[in-house]
């Protein structure tokens, strides 16, 4: 014999129907946390913000990543400065 049982209920129906706690207030605070940490992580590898802390690493980093930028492109020479 086989015997099928349907029920029509919603998730917290059922929740509530076994007892088990509600986790919604949790699944909220959490979610804005992560969203929150989402945020402040994406403003980090943002363009500027690494821009930023590579020229704060080393204060010639801006010369010498031009000067190799102008180097790959063919665009440069030899800065007045360098000649003596």
């Amino acid at each position: 014999m086989k015997v099928n049982v349907e029920i029509d209920c919603t998730p917290l129906e059922a929740r509530q129907f076994f007892g088990l706690p509600d986790v919604q207030p949790m699944q909220t605070a959490v979610m804005e946390k992560l969203q929150h940490q989402m945020m402040d992580n994406i403003q980090k590898v943002s363009p500027e913000a690494l821009m930023q802390s590579w020229l704060s690493f080393d204060p010639k980093f801006a010369e010498r990543f031009s000067d190799m930028f102008a180097a790959m492109t063919g665009l440069g020479g030899t800065r007045p400065s360098d000649k003596k």
